[in-house]
């Protein structure tokens, strides 16, 4: 089993800027594995953000975050993170971590390519 603990959601103001983190443990988790971030707005499905490989060199975005979020990771410290600067009123959502079981592939933006779940982090952003 693979445990997520999503942390650094707050409310901010437009423009402005918040740093998510992940922190994945269990015995099963390995730092091969791709790690994803999903939002969701309420009353909208679960949307994809950004994925990286377990090396951490490839990563893709949402057009939408594209140029505004960026992706890291510790595989030090099994964390993920997600940069998130330029916040829009529309990127207010819960975010969630999700790990694959698996290598990275950028075909994997899909709530069902991915077999773990943290329990999300409220991002909130006012105009």
């Amino acid at each position: 089993q693979v445990q997520l603990l999503e942390s650094g959601g707050e409310a901010v103001q437009a423009g402005g800027s918040l740093s998510l983190s992940c922190a994945a443990s269990g015995p099963t988790f390995s730092n091969t594995y791709a790690v994803g971030w999903f939002r969701q707005a309420p009353g909208k499905e679960r949307q994809f953000v950004s994925a990286i490989s377990g090396s951490g060199i490839s990563a893709n975005y949402a057009d939408s975050v594209k140029g505004r979020f960026t992706i890291s990771r510790d595989n030090a410290k099994n964390t993920v993170y997600l940069q998130m600067n330029s916040l829009k009123p529309e990127d207010t959502a819960v975010y969630y971590c999700a790990v694959k079981r698996g290598l990275y592939r950028v075909r994997y933006t899909s709530t069902s390519d991915y077999d773990y779940w943290g329990q999300g982090t409220q991002v909130t952003v006012s105009s």
